[in-house]
């Protein structure tokens, strides 16, 4: 696929953008940008479990709709500006430790909205969570 990015994005600016948000205190990492995805993860320790040890399933669709947020974000033309319109999340497989790593693609790219499925993986590469997330696009303003 082409690349779809239509502003400068790196992994820089992708982290930077986290820093002193609900994204930092996950410690939520950005780790890879593709033509057509970016990949972050979570760790999987006492800021992401839930009380019986498993990864908190609202952390998963953090991770989700951070990674999808980002995309959408980037993949708008300049001036423009994405919102969360609508994320569900498939909770598959539980992770008690280690890393969560969350992959994003888009499944749609339009003028008003954007679709992102977002695919997450333990550190064994097993499914744990799929996420799809609704992107509404904001037309520049003045």
């Amino acid at each position: 696929m082409a690349n779809i990015w239509k502003k400068p994005f790196t992994l820089d600016m992708a982290n930077r953008t986290g820093e002193r948000t609900a994204t930092s205190h996950l410690g939520i990492e950005i780790l890879e940008i593709g033509d057509d995805y970016i990949r972050g993860r979570v760790p999987v320790d006492e800021r992401t479990k839930q009380p019986f040890g498993l990864l908190h399933g609202g952390v998963s669709v953090v991770l989700a709709e951070s990674l999808g947020s980002l995309g959408a974000f980037y993949a708008a033309p300049e001036g423009w500006g994405a919102v969360g319109l609508d994320i569900n999340a498939n909770h598959l497989k539980s992770a008690r430790s280690g890393w969560v790593t969350g992959t994003a693609r888009p499944v749609h790219i339009g003028k008003t909205t954007q679709v992102w499925a977002i695919e997450m993986v333990n550190d064994d590469g097993e499914l744990t969570c799929v996420s799809r997330l609704t992107m509404a696009m904001l037309a520049p303003r003045g």
